[in-house]
C-alpha cells in the first residue's frame, strides 16, 4: 500500500502498486494532462513508471526545467524518428540534450540538404500530431546489440555492446521507432508541440577524428511558442553582433589560417584593449596587487611539481632545447610563485597580492576555436594572492566586491555565482579539500548572494568560485574565477615565516575578474553591438570638413580635442558631406562633428551623435565640457 507524499507536504495513499500517471490523476484531471514525467525520491521517472512503495514524488510539467529537459529528449526521438522515416537507409547515432536544444547525430549516404531538413522538419509535425504512445522497454543487453544489428543500426549495437554484459538495456519505443535511451520520455509524441531543426554540421563519431564523419543535425524546442520565438529572435540579434563580423566592419581585429585561435589585433582594436587594460590596471593598483611579468615558456621539472604535466598536458604547447623539456604556460600560477619565492617572506608581508597581464596558451581543438571567446592564444588578467588559512574568508569576500564593482563599470549588473566542487581527477587531501570548499561558500553567503553549486566541476587543485554575466541580449557569460588552492604553493616550494618564527605553507587564491581579456573584449563588442561608450570607443570624435576651405579648422578642432585627452580623428576628404556622415554612422562613433563656413566663422561646431540626433551648433569648449559630463567611471583616454 504506497503511500506518496506530494511536494506541498501532503499525502496519498494506494490500495496497491501505481503508475506516476495515476498518482496525477488522482490529484486532478488537468494536472494528469500536463504530466510529462515525475520526480520521484529525485530521480526523474516516466509517467508510466510503478511505485510500490512508500516515496516521495513531485509531477513533472512544462512549467518545470526537467519538464523542459525531458520534452527536448524526446524531441531528438522525434527527430530520429522523423529521419528514420525518410530515409531508411540512415543509420541513428546519439541524440543529446543541449543547452536550448537537442541534436542528433546520423550517418548516410549522402549530406543532408536544407531541403531534407525542411522535409523532416515537417514529418516532425506529422509524427507529432499522429500522438503515439511512447513506451520504455528493458531487453537483456546481448538481446539488445542483436535487435539494432538486426536492424542494421550497427552504431547503436556498438554503442550496447561497450556496457557491461548482463546488463539490461532501457529502449523506448514509439510506433515502429526504437531507440536506446535511459530516458525518461513524454508519454505520447503529441506532448511534443514547439520545435525546429536550425542546421547541419559535421560530427565524427564518438568525437574522435580517426572515426568516420557522421551528420548533425541541430534543434531547438521549448513548452511554449512565445519563448521559441523569443530565443529565434535572440538568435537573430546574436548574429547581428557577432564580433567578428564587427571585427572587421570596424577594423578592429582579423584572425587567419596561418595562425589559428590566434588574434591579430588592429590600432583601432589595441585601442579599445588599451582602456579596458589600463582600466584593470588601476584596480590592480588601488587593490594592493603588485604588477609582475613572469615567462612565457617554463621548463617541465616546474609542470611536473605542479601537476600540469600529469593532469594538463594535452591541453599545452610543449617545446625542448638542448635535451630539455618546455611547456608554453597555460596559466600564469607557476610564475608568480617563483616570483614570491625570492626573498623571505613574514606572515606580517601577507595577503601578498601579485597581478599580471600574461600572455598564457592552450592547444584547444581546432573545431572549438571560436574568434575572440575561444583562441589558443590569450592575456589574463590574473592575480594571486598569498596568505594565511584565516585570511581566506576575507579576501574572498573584497575579491567577490571589487569584482561587483568592475562588472558594474563594464555595463553588467546581473552576476551568476556558482561553486565548482571536487573533481574525481585531483589532488590534495580531502580535509584541506573540506576547508577550501567551506570558505568560498561562506564569503558568498556572507555577502548575501544567491549561488548555485556545480558538483565534481573544480579544478584538479582547488575548488572555484565562477562569476557570470549577462549581456544586452540575456546571454550568459562566465569571466571571472577564484579559486582557492592549499597545495601548488607546496609543491613549489612557498613559505613564509609565521608569528612563532615556524616555516609555513601560504594559502593561494586564484582570481580573474575579466579573466581572458581576448574572450572579455568579445563580450564587450557583442554586448555594444559595436556602439561603444564613451570611454570605450576606439575613435571617440570624427570632425568633418564641408569642403576643402575649413580643413585647416577642422584639423586644428581635432588637436584641440586630441590635447585634452579624446580620441579625435578628421575626415577632411574632398567628398559629400552626407557621405561622409553615412560612412562615419556604419564605425559607431559617438560623436560627429560637422564644420562649414559658419562654424569656422563663428568658433563652433556642429554636432551629431551616433543615433543620428543632431545637437545643433556649440562652442568648441561647450562640447568639450558635454564630453568630460559623460565621462564614466572607465576612464576617458
Amino acid at each position: 500500500m504506497p503511500k506518496i507524499r506530494l511536494p506541498d507536504g501532503s499525502h496519498k495513499s494506494f490500495p496497491g502498486p501505481v503508475t506516476v500517471a495515476e498518482v496525477a490523476r488522482s490529484i486532478g484531471a488537468g494536472l494528469a494532462r500536463a504530466a510529462l514525467a515525475g520526480k520521484l525520491d529525485g530521480r526523474l521517472v516516466d509517467t508510466s513508471f510503478v511505485i510500490d512503495h512508500d516515496a516521495e514524488l513531485a509531477i513533472v510539467t512544462e512549467r518545470d526545467p526537467e519538464g523542459l529537459e525531458v520534452l527536448r529528449h524526446s524531441t531528438a526521438h522525434l527527430l530520429a524518428h522523423a529521419v528514420k522515416e525518410l530515409f531508411p537507409e540512415a543509420q541513428v547515432t546519439i541524440g543529446p540534450v543541449i543547452e536550448n536544444g537537442f541534436y542528433y547525430d546520423f550517418a548516410y549516404k549522402r549530406p543532408f540538404t536544407p531541403e531534407d531538413l525542411a522535409a523532416i522538419e515537417k514529418r516532425m509535425n506529422e509524427i507529432a500530431r499522429r500522438d503515439i504512445p511512447v513506451a520504455r522497454k528493458v531487453m537483456p543487453r546481448d538481446a539488445a546489440v542483436k535487435f539494432f544489428r538486426d536492424q542494421g543500426e550497427l552504431y547503436k549495437a556498438e554503442i550496447i555492446a561497450s556496457i557491461p554484459p548482463g546488463e539490461d538495456i532501457s529502449l523506448y519505443e514509439q510506433g515502429n521507432f526504437i531507440d536506446l535511451c535511459r530516458g525518461p520520455h513524454v508519454p505520447s509524441t503529441g506532448k511534443l508541440k514547439v520545435f525546429k531543426l536550425m542546421r547541419l554540421a559535421g560530427a565524427y563519431w564518438r568525437g574522435d577524428s580517426k572515426n568516420e564523419m557522421l551528420q548533425r543535425v541541430y534543434g531547438t524546442a521549448w513548452a511554449k511558442k512565445e519563448d521559441q520565438d523569443a530565443y529565434l529572435k535572440m538568435l537573430e540579434e546574436a548574429e547581428k553582433r557577432d564580433h567578428r563580423r564587427l571585427g572587421k566592419q570596424l577594423d578592429l581585429f582579423h584572425l587567419q589560417d596561418e595562425a589559428p585561435g590566434l588574434v591579430f589585433w588592429h590600432a583601432k582594436g589595441w585601442t579599445l584593449w588599451q582602456q579596458v587594460e589600463q582600466y584593470m590596471r588601476r584596480v590592480y593598483r588601488d587593490n594592493g596587487y603588485l604588477e609582475v611579468r613572469c615567462p612565457m615558456i617554463l621548463d617541465r621539472s616546474i609542470w611536473e611539481r605542479t601537476g600540469h604535466w600529469e593532469n594538463y598536458r594535452e591541453n599545452m604547447f610543449t617545446t625542448a632545447s638542448e635535451n630539455r623539456d618546455y611547456a608554453v604556460k597555460p596559466m600564469n600560477c607557476p610564475g608568480h610563485i617563483q616570483v614570491f619565492n625570492q626573498g623571505v617572506k613574514s606572515y606580517r608581508d601577507l595577503p601578498y597580492r601579485l597581478g599580471e597581464f600574461g600572455t598564457c596558451h592552450r592547444n584547444e581543438p581546432s573545431g572549438a576555436l571560436h574568434g575572440l571567446m575561444r583562441a589558443r592564444g590569450f592575456v589574463q588578467d590574473d592575480g594571486h594572492i598569498f596568505c594565511t588559512e584565516s585570511q581566506i574568508l576575507g579576501e574572498c569576500q573584497a575579491f567577490t566586491a571589487l569584482l561587483q564593482k568592475v562588472y558594474r563599470d563594464f555595463g553588467f549588473p546581473d552576476i551568476i555565482y556558482r561553486v565548482s566542487t571536487r573533481p574525481d581527477k585531483r589532488i590534495g587531501a580531502d580535509e584541506l579539500w573540506d576547508k577550501a570548499e567551506a570558505a568560498l561558500i561562506e564569503s558568498l553567503r556572507r555577502a548575501g548572494i544567491d549561488f548555485q553549486v556545480s558538483p565534481g566541476e573544480g579544478a584538479f587543485y582547488g575548488p572555484k568560485i565562477e562569476y557570470s554575466l549577462k549581456d544586452a541580449i540575456g546571454r550568459v557569460w562566465q569571466c571571472g574565477t577564484i579559486q582557492v588552492d592549499f597545495f601548488m604553493p607546496e609543491r613549489l616550494g612557498a613559505e613564509y615565516v609565521g608569528e612563532d618564527n615556524a616555516r609555513h605553507v601560504p594559502v593561494m587564491l586564484h582570481r580573474a575578474i575579466v579573466g581572458s581579456m581576448e574572450r572579455f573584449l568579445g563580450i564587450l563588442i557583442e554586448h555594444h553591438a559595436g556602439a561603444f561608450p564613451l570611454s570605450l570607443a576606439p575613435e571617440q570624435v570624427v570632425v568633418m570638413s564641408i569642403s576643402e576651405h575649413q580643413a585647416d579648422y577642422a584639423a586644428a578642432v581635432a588637436e584641440r580635442l586630441r590635447a585634452d585627452g579624446w580620441r579625435a580623428v578628421t575626415d577632411l576628404r574632398n567628398e559629400k558631406i552626407s557621405y561622409k556622415i553615412r560612412e562615419h554612422s556604419l564605425q559607431k562613433l559617438p560623436y560627429q562633428l560637422v564644420v562649414g563656413d559658419k562654424e569656422k566663422q563663428a568658433g563652433n561646431v556642429a554636432v551629431r551623435m551616433r543615433g543620428g540626433e543632431d545637437l545643433g551648433a556649440m562652442a568648441l569648449e561647450a562640447f568639450i565640457a558635454r564630453l568630460r559630463s559623460e565621462a564614466d567611471a572607465l576612464g576617458t583616454a
